[in-house]
């Protein structure tokens, strides 16, 4: 445990304008996930090449999605939380 009274909360990155929380619920190959959005939609996700290969995405990752605008049910992957940081979202209520 760190000295500071708040249990070692570490400032995580939140979302952009239009950033949504997401959670992976399947893996569909050919670099694109399913994700359950916090806004309710599900919508495929692709994983962006500068992504790929460095960092692994996995079912049940929480991740930020940056929804198209042109098509609402897909969007881009923009960032992955670590299971720490994940547990910390949940904690403090911005993901369920």
């Amino acid at each position: 445990m760190s000295d500071n009274d708040d249990g070692g909360r570490t400032d995580l990155r939140m979302p952009d304008d239009d950033e949504v929380f997401a959670t992976v619920t399947d893996m569909l190959g050919a670099n694109r996930v399913k994700v359950r959005c916090a806004d309710g939609v599900e919508r495929t996700a692709r994983i962006p090449g500068k992504m790929q290969k460095r960092v692994w995405i996995r079912e049940d990752d929480v991740v930020l999605v940056d929804p198209w605008d042109w098509q609402d049910e897909k969007a881009d992957i923009t960032h992955r939380y670590e299971k720490q940081a994940a547990e910390q979202l949940r904690e403090e209520g911005h993901i369920n």
